[in-house]
């Protein structure tokens, strides 16, 4: 029997990327593996996989281990792997440039945002229809397009904000697998 839910939090792998804005979605998702104490294991999915169980609920806790833009090799792997037809069951835990920093929205489909991670999912899936927790990093303050900005170690003065977004992101995700997506995003969307 599938799992209900696949949760995949975005991130770069290695010690240069630890604490860096692109990794709120992984560190978002370690979390809610340590709510549960869920144990990652290096898989065949090009990502940490920890199969778990929030409220009694089979989910599937993934983080992948190639680079953000490479995402998409691992959600279609987890998702033939863990025979999820609808890909509306994937929850994908990411940065976002336009929430403020620690702003935590839920959305469903639609556009990428410019997203390279979002962009690799839905070119591999073939859709966009996939529920997207969006960890706001905000934008950087001169003219840079963002890249430098969420590759960079966020400074310890502004590391409360974003570390509040990765618990109300974590709580956004079991919220959606206990509650269900409508009343998550009722509770979520309105803060």
């Amino acid at each position: 029997m599938p799992p209900e839910w696949i949760i995949l939090g975005l991130g770069n792998p290695g010690d240069r990327y630890t604490n860096t804005r692109h990794n709120v979605g992984d560190d978002a998702v370690r979390l809610v593996g340590t709510r549960v104490d869920a144990h990652f294991k290096a898989g065949k999915n090009d990502a940490f996989v920890a199969e778990t169980r929030i409220s009694d609920i089979r989910c599937v806790l993934a983080i992948p281990v190639t680079f953000m833009n490479k995402s998409g090799q691992s959600a279609a792997s987890l998702i033939k792997r863990f025979g999820i037809t609808d890909s509306s069951r994937l929850i994908v835990v990411h940065d976002e440039l336009d929430l403020e920093p620690g702003d935590t929205r839920l959305k469903m489909g639609g556009g990428l945002a410019g997203h390279n991670g979002l962009r690799s999912i839905a070119q591999h899936l073939g859709t966009n229809e996939f529920l997207r927790v969006r960890i706001g990093v905000g934008r950087p303050p001169s003219a840079d397009r963002g890249g430098n900005w969420v590759l960079s170690k966020v400074p310890q003065r502004n590391r409360a904000e974003l570390d509040n977004g990765v618990v109300d992101a974590a709580d956004a995700v079991e919220l959606v697998i206990t509650s269900g997506v409508d009343k998550a995003m009722q509770s979520v969307n309105r803060r």
